[in-house]
């Protein structure tokens, strides 16, 4: 069954992948471009970015245990996830998309380009990170980070999302009356994001990150308390075809709260 979703022109669907019924949605015609989201959030959440986008198809899901998927019957490691995202192009008919995944996202998609290199042919990695014996966060936000109670209360979302973000949410109040609703109507299944907790908790992508050879855009603000621009940099050095571009005053939450700053730049680099 395939319905409308909003004012972001969404069309979704549930597929079956790996044994997980997940919820995908596509919009847009051209070259595919799957969207890999961050640590609990839903379809919704990408409507600042693809309002910007209308040359090409975005596919996005909600990941397992997030938003409308079925969490899995057990915890997965990102290599398992990165099976699931496999399967899912699979049951989808797509060969080849470029990918963009963001935060615990990146993670996800640096795992797929490696793990199964013929189906990416080019890659965006957002407010990501390789993962262990990175840049750690500051403590506080990644504490916050921890629990989903911001996906379940508008006061929760609030007092902890601008910690969380920094650049333009941490500073400017009216960003959260534009994000929260998208946040807070599908929020994740409790278990499922420990489940993506268990996932991200000692992954690394450092032993194979020179191996993934697909031309990349790596993406990171410079007041992110989350993931610190360091980590960005020293991906850029260890992979063989990345380069970096910072986002000045950019935060954890640049491709929502400032998407126009980058939109260009990621279309330029796809159609290259």
């Amino acid at each position: 069954m395939t319905a409308e979703d909003g004012a972001a022109g969404w069309n979704s669907s549930s597929v079956r992948a790996a044994g997980v019924t997940l919820r995908v949605a596509r919009r847009g015609e051209g070259r595919p471009l799957l969207l890999i989201t961050g640590i609990g959030a839903n379809i919704e959440m990408w409507g600042p970015l693809a309002r910007l986008v209308d040359d090409r198809e975005l596919i996005a899901f909600d990941a397992p245990g997030a938003g409308l998927s079925e969490r899995p019957p057990r915890p997965l490691r990102m290599r398992g996830l990165a099976g699931i995202v496999a399967a899912l192009l699979d049951r989808l008919g797509l060969d080849e998309v470029d990918v963009l995944g963001y935060s615990f996202g990146g993670g996800l998609a640096q795992e797929l380009a490696y793990r199964a290199p013929l189906r990416v042919r080019r890659l965006v990695l957002c407010a990501t990170t390789h993962g262990l014996l990175g840049v750690p966060p500051r403590p506080v936000p990644a504490l916050l980070l921890a629990t989903p109670a911001r996906y379940y209360h508008p006061l929760l979302f609030r007092l902890t999302v601008p910690r969380i973000a920094g650049g333009r949410t941490g500073r400017d109040p009216t960003q959260l009356d534009l994000q929260a609703a998208a946040r807070l109507e599908r929020p994740p299944d409790p278990l499922g994001y420990a489940f993506q907790l268990y996932a991200a908790s000692g992954w690394t992508s450092l032993p194979w990150l020179h191996r993934i050879t697909q031309p990349t855009l790596i993406l990171a603000g410079d007041d992110d308390p989350v993931i610190p621009l360091a980590n960005a940099r020293f991906m850029a050095r260890r992979m063989p075809s990345a380069r970096l571009r910072v986002v000045e005053g950019g935060g954890h939450l640049f491709l929502l709260d400032q998407p126009e700053t980058v939109v260009d730049d990621i279309g330029a680099f796809l159609d290259r």
